[in-house]
C-alpha cells in the first residue's frame, strides 16, 4: 500500500515528506486511513535520538484517529467505514502470558511499538501516525464512540489511558484523594479523569501562571471539575 508521511531523515533533523509502502494486509489486520494524529513529546525525543539510536528516516506519530478503508479475511471487530483509533502498540505475540491477560506491553516476546520497531514477520521498521494511512492488527484498534469527535480524540490515546490506567488499577474512586500537577495535557486529562471517578482532587499548575491555569493547589469539587473555592470551572 504507497503512503507518504512526514519523516526525520537523522537525529534532529526537520520533518519532510517521505514516500514509503505500508504492508499487504494479513488475515488479522485493519486499513486505517489516518484523519488526526496528536503531537506527544515523546515524538519529539524519539526523532531527536535522545532515547538512543533510531531507525531512520523515522515517521513519528502514536495518537492516531481514522476510519478503516479494508480489513482481512479474519478479522471479526470491524467494518469498512467504521472510525477507529490506534496507541502505541501495533503487535505482540499474542501467546504469552502477558498478552493473554491483556498487558502485551509486557509482552515476553517483545511488543511491536507503532513507530520505529520491526514487524514481527517482515522485520521492517514501522511507521506511525504522521502518514497517509497504517496497518494494524485487530487486537491494537480501537473504536471511537460517535458521540466523540475524531479532532479531539487523539490525546486519549496516550495522556487519557496513560493517567486513567493507574485510577482504575487502584480504584480510585468515592472518599479517596488525590493531587498532581497540571503543567501538561496530560495533567489536564488527568484531573478530568479523577472528576469522573467522584474523588477529591488537588491540582499544581506551573507557578506565574495565572489562577485559571492553576498556579497554585486548589482542591476540586468532588466529581464536578470546579475549583471548590470560586466555582470556577476547570
Amino acid at each position: 500500500m504507497k503512503s507518504i508521511g512526514y519523516a526525520a531523515e537523522s537525529a534532529g533533523a526537520e520533518l519532510k515528506p517521505f514516500h514509503f509502502n505500508r504492508r499487504d494486509l494479513r488475515p488479522n489486520d485493519v486499513a486505517i486511513e489516518i484523519l488526526y494524529s496528536g503531537i506527544c513529546h515523546s515524538d519529539l525525543h524519539t526523532v531527536n535520538g535522545d532515547w538512543g539510536e533510531q531507525p531512520y528516516p523515522l515517521i513519528p506519530g502514536h495518537e492516531i484517529v481514522g476510519r478503516v478503508t479494508a480489513i482481512g479475511a479474519d478479522v471479526k471487530k470491524y467494518q469498512v467505514g467504521e472510525n477507529v483509533a490506534v496507541g502505541c502498540m501495533v503487535d505482540s505475540c499474542q501467546n504469552c502470558d502477558q498478552c493473554e491477560q491483556g498487558d502485551e506491553q509486557f509482552c515476553r516476546n517483545g511488543l511491536t511499538a507503532t513507530y520505529g520497531s520491526r514487524d514481527r514477520l517482515s522485520g521492517e521498521v514501522t511507521q506511525g501516525g504522521y502518514s497517509k494511512n497504517i496497518v494494524v492488527r485487530e487486537e491494537f484498534v480501537l473504536k471511537v464512540p460517535e458521540s466523540l469527535s475524531l479532532e479531539t480524540a487523539a490525546p486519549i490515546l496516550c495522556a487519557g489511558i496513560t493517567t486513567y490506567s493507574p485510577l482504575k488499577a487502584w480504584k480510585v474512586g468515592p472518599g479517596t484523594h488525590r493531587a498532581g500537577r497540571a503543567w501538561s495535557y496530560g495533567g489536564q486529562i488527568s484531573c478530568g479523569n479523577g472528576c469522573g471517578s467522584d474523588c477529591d482532587q488537588s491540582f499544581k499548575g506551573q507557578a506565574g501562571k495565572r489562577k485559571s491555569d492553576w498556579c497554585n493547589w486548589y482542591p476540586v469539587l468532588e466529581g464536578s471539575g470546579r475549583n471548590a473555592e470560586s466555582g470556577e470551572q476547570l
